[in-house]
């Protein structure tokens, strides 16, 4: 598993800024559906894909970037995750942003960061599992940031080819005791 590659992935899970489309170029090598993004952002102006950005991952509640809403809903668990993800990203001496600790920009650093079997457990019972409710709700919309998404799930898939394909999985808190 590579940190930078996380860690590029998690830069264009962030709301885009004017340098943008330079982070989605850097990134461009890593997958194939990095390369049709770029192509399907090309002629959008910072302020497009701001707008965006915002209509598919703050306004609609089904491809939000936090995981825990995808895990738990509004439930007391998800209040657990953000609490333990919260404990992960200090004992990785990892920043916080303005986004809450359960955002997939923080997940893709903290799981660069983690050792190779803890972060095989967090991939397969958080990480995994709401990547696939992500995108669910992306299918037939068009959507270019779905290609995103599917270039992330691609890497934690190459990453921890250990973790079988489950059907509905549950959520496992134990993974971040």
């Amino acid at each position: 598993m590579q940190a930078e590659t996380y860690k590029s992935l998690a830069a264009l899970l962030t709301y885009p800024r004017e340098d943008y489309k330079q982070r989605v170029q850097a990134c461009e090598g890593l997958d194939a559906e990095i390369a049709e993004f770029r192509a399907a952002i090309a002629r959008s102006s910072t302020v497009e894909l701001q707008e965006l950005f915002t209509r598919t991952f703050d306004l609609n509640p089904l491809c939000c970037l936090e995981i825990g809403w995808h895990l738990f809903g509004e439930n007391y668990e998800r209040g657990t995750l953000m609490v333990r993800m919260r404990q992960e990203l200090r004992r990785y001496r990892l920043e916080e942003s303005s986004e809450l600790p359960d955002h997939l920009a923080h997940v893709l650093r903290l799981l660069a960061s983690m050792e190779p079997e803890r972060a095989s457990d967090f991939a397969g019972a958080c990480v995994l599992p709401a990547l696939e409710k992500m995108l669910t709700a992306f299918q037939g919309k068009g959507n270019p940031f779905e290609r995103l998404l599917v270039a992330v799930r691609r890497q934690v898939r190459s990453d921890f080819p250990e973790i079988p394909l489950l059907q509905d999985p549950a959520p496992v808190l134990r993974v971040l005791s």
